[in-house]
């Protein structure tokens, strides 16, 4: 995970079992951000994962 510089503008973001949200990572681009969710989810964990922009919340 990379987690220094302003250009690492996207984030994936973990919801567990009772509801907790956490950061996982943040990208330097949405399809950097949507490949590490992806192999998350692709490895049986049971959280959901998803990516969203830095300020601006998934709806």
């Amino acid at each position: 995970m990379t987690d220094s510089g302003s250009d690492l503008n996207w984030l994936v973001i973990r919801q567990d079992d009772n509801g907790g949200r956490y950061r996982v990572g943040r990208y330097a681009t949405q399809d950097e951000a949507q490949r590490i969710a992806d192999s998350f989810e692709d490895r049986g964990h049971q959280q959901t994962y998803w990516v969203e922009r830095v300020g601006q919340p998934a709806l």
